[in-house]
Order: C-alpha cells, then structure tokens, then sequence
C-alpha cells in the first residue's frame, strides 16, 4: 500500500551490509559451543584387523552388553544364559548386531553350525515335505524389515539400578529372510493344518507352538540381520522371526517347522499354562505390548550441570505402530498414553519430560491390541526414572525425545 518497491540491486547491496556487520562484532557462543581448537587429534594407523577387514568402533565407544537375571554369563561351563543391550547409550532405532541382547533356552552351548551343511525341513501335514538348503533359501524371493524381539522376562525390578537392568532384552534389528508363507504355499498346507511347531538345534530343543495363522501372516525365515549374516548368538545360520510375539517364540538356529492340527505342549510352553479356561486363552495370545521406558536421563547417568536437556526414550508394542507417547509432569493428574494405528510396528521412541516413577496402571482396549497407560506420580528431588510399565507382548517399537529445565541437583537416577 505506501511501501516502497525493494530492486534486487538495494536488497543485494543492504544484505551485503548486515552481513559485514555481523563480522565486525564478538558475538557471544551459542549454548553448548566452545571456542573452535585448531590442533589436529591423533591419528589412527590403518591394520588389517582394526580397520580394513571388518572394522573396529572408536576405542572412546564403551557400550557392553552385560549379564542379565542375576546369572553370570558364560558361566564357569562356558554355558550362555541371558545378556542384556545397553539401551542407555542407544541412537535411532537399530540395535547394532553385536550390541544385540540374546538368551538361550535354560542356559545353552552355542552351537556352531557350517550354513554349508545345515538343513532346513517342513513337514508334518503338508502335500510336499521339503527341504532347505541356504542356498535354497536365498534364491527364493526375500524381505527386509524392521523388527523388535523382546524377552517375556524384561521388566521392571527393585534390585536394577540402569535402564540396561530393567529393559534390557529388547532389542531392534533389521532383518532379511523368506516369508514363512512363502515356503508353506511351496509345501502346501493339507486341510487341518492349524498349528506349527519351530525346533532349532540347540541342546536343550526349544520348541514353540504357534497358530498356522501367523505363519501365513508375517513370519520370516531369517538368514541376515542389520546388512550382514544372522550373528552366532542370533541364531546362525537361520533363525525365525515372529513379529509382535514374544522373543522365546523367535526360535534361532531353525532347523525344522512341522505343521499339525493342533496345540502342542513343548519345553518353552512350559510353566506358561496355567489350569483353567481363562489362564489358558491369556497365556497363548501371545502378543507383546505396549511398553515403555526412559533411556535418557536414567539410572546410573549424570548431568553436566543446570540448563535445558532433551528426555529420550523407547516404545514399542506388537499390536501396531506407536503414534505419540506422552508423559505428565503434573503430579500424576495425567495419564502416559500410546496410541497404536495399524500392525507392528518398529520401536525406539521419543520421550516427554516427566519426574517420577510408573505406580499405576490404567487398561483399555483399541481395535489394534490392548493398550496401557501408566500415571507418573510426582517425586521431590527425583530425576525421571527408567521403569515405567509392566512386561507385555509386542511387534512395534518407536524412538521419542523431548525437553525439560534442570534448575536442582545434576544427579540423576533412582
């Protein structure tokens, strides 16, 4: 309306001048930047097993995984039990290979397994028993997809000081394999067929029945994880995966699936029935989630100092893909909610500012799988805490951060 037309010469000329100015000035640093040092770090000499053949993280990384469930891990018999991922130092959503939590069924040797040698058999009530060789596999056509395993065990407990003692079997993995549907529909399913039993070869054979239907569904032949082979303590050379069922069910190092007509009681089932109608029919639904928990700031961490710092977390359920998470800061008055749209989902999340600890739970149903809310109750001088829900079923998993003002003590932890 009365302003004057800027021509591109002004502009350019007035632009040219701001800019001039800005370098005639100290400006102060911005939060969290120091002076710039010119002095070059030392260097690291290439070496054949360092760097060039498989390659070594920075020597300044300390991440480790650490005995879980109070057992050590190998024992003095070399035998492997449970051995947790150090979800305190995650970034984005995989886990890496090698930081990857595992189990064995009661405690196990790890077998050591010649992927050129190995079979793979599906038999049972099928028109076609077959049998896999690797090779086999990798020629038929594969997926890639995102996935979470979770054992039945992670949880919550008094005695653990760090999220990686509370949580830490769960972990979240890139994995590639044959759909288990795939090989099905080459075997062909005879009528009845409603149950499949997986077996692997370890010692103590952990077998898990599982309805056929979620065979035809989801299910993955595994032979890669995050770009490269299954690793040894994952299941080498083949292991199965189940999204959103829990982790005792994704039966490593695979080798064989025998359909049948009906629910079979093996090693792993036991001591997960219970008499009775209902105890029965929640003990084989199987499915995992949702849950949570705090990553950053948690147990064992401490803070530089007062200031603003972003509060991080995981979430995951196998009833579908987690939409929000949110946290009060209220004292409680609000509840934690996860909003589940679709199927599984994959899983590190965000989290929102909240000081306290998870003491009560609030249940409610979704056309995608049951869901919990968890109230956070207000505590003076506490830091946010790791634990945060009971142990459920699950498939999807979501990373999540958000802000918070530390004015008080650095420390953190419960």
């Amino acid at each position: 309306m009365g302003s004057k037309r800027f021509n591109r010469r002004e502009l350019l000329k007035s632009g040219a001048t701001l800019a001039g100015g800005f370098t005639l000035g100290a400006a102060a640093p911005a939060l969290g930047q120091e002076p710039m040092t010119h002095a070059s770090p030392p260097m690291i000499k290439g070496d054949n097993d360092g760097q060039i053949a498989y390659g070594d993280r920075s020597k300044h990384v300390k991440s480790v995984r650490i005995p879980h469930g109070g057992r050590p891990s190998p024992d003095n018999f070399g035998l492997t039990f449970h051995v947790a991922s150090p979800l305190q130092d995650s970034v984005g959503v995989i886990t890496p290979s090698s930081l990857h939590y595992f189990a064995t069924t009661r405690g196990s040797f790890l077998p050591d397994i010649d992927p050129r040698e190995h079979r793979f058999m599906i038999h049972g009530l099928v028109d076609r028993p077959l049998t896999f060789t690797m090779e086999d596999l990798k020629r038929l056509p594969s997926v890639t997809r995102l996935h979470f395993i979770e054992c039945a065990g992670n949880r919550s407990s008094r005695r653990a000081k760090t999220v990686q003692e509370t949580h830490g079997m769960t972990s979240c993995a890139e994995w590639t394999g044959v759909l288990l549907s795939t090989l099905l529909k080459e075997c062909g399913l005879k009528g009845g067929a409603s149950w499949f039993v997986a077996e692997g070869v370890e010692e103590v054979k952990g077998a898990s029945s599982m309805p056929i239907a979620k065979a035809m569904d989801d299910c993955i032949v595994a032979y890669g994880m995050n770009g490269e082979a299954v690793r040894p303590q994952n299941g080498f050379p083949l292991r199965l995966m189940v999204p959103g069922f829990e982790g005792i069910f994704h039966t490593k190092w695979l080798r064989r699936i025998k359909v049948v007509d009906r629910y079979y009681m093996n090693y792993n089932d036991y001591g997960h029935l219970h008499e009775g109608e209902k105890e029965k029919e929640a003990a084989l639904s199987y499915q995992i989630g949702p849950k949570s928990v705090i990553t950053f700031p948690s147990g064992g961490q401490q803070l530089p100092g007062k200031g603003f710092y972003e509060i991080s977390g995981l979430a995951w359920s196998g009833g579908g893909a987690i939409k929000q998470v949110e946290v009060s800061t209220d004292g409680g008055k609000k509840w934690n909610k996860a909003e589940f749209k679709g199927r599984h989902s994959v899983w590190p999340m965000p989290v929102l500012p909240i000081s306290g600890i998870g003491t009560e739970t609030k249940r409610s149903s979704s056309r995608a799988a049951r869901t919990r809310s968890v109230r956070f109750n207000r505590r003076a001088h506490r830091s946010p805490s790791t634990g945060t829900s009971p142990s459920m079923k699950h498939s999807a998993c979501r990373g999540w951060t958000t802000a918070f003002s530390l004015g008080g003590s650095p420390r953190t932890g419960a």
